[in-house]
């Protein structure tokens, strides 16, 4: 009896894998076990990324509201403490928003806690 070999599903699988790979440079394009090597990788650091962006975020928002206040004549972290005292409960991501694109509002807030 012959060997059965699931030959349409095996050649779906690597094209599927080869056009997802479409792009990259060298044998990484159109190699199936280099392309299937990248492929492989390039979700790990999907993976691995998708968590250290939003440490980078967080980074970037601290940055800035920390600008937005020294210009105030505040520190951050004596405006965060002010604000937790005040339970005024405003997350970093919208506090920078608003020292980026609304400084007077960002300016009303540190008056209020001040």
């Amino acid at each position: 009896m012959p060997r059965s070999v699931n030959h349409v599903a095996s050649k779906a699988r690597r094209t599927r894998i080869l056009k997802l790979t479409k792009g990259y440079f060298g044998a990484r394009k159109n190699v199936w076990t280099v392309a299937k090597n990248t492929y492989e990788k390039g979700l790990t650091y999907a993976y691995r990324d998708r968590r250290n962006k939003k440490r980078t975020f967080r980074a970037l928002w601290i940055q800035r509201i920390n600008a937005a206040a020294r210009i105030e004549g505040i520190s951050y972290s004596q405006l965060m403490g002010a604000l937790h005292k005040a339970g005024i409960e405003i997350n970093r991501k919208v506090l920078a928003d608003l020292a980026m694109n609304n400084p007077e509002a960002f300016k009303a807030i540190v008056e209020k806690v001040k």
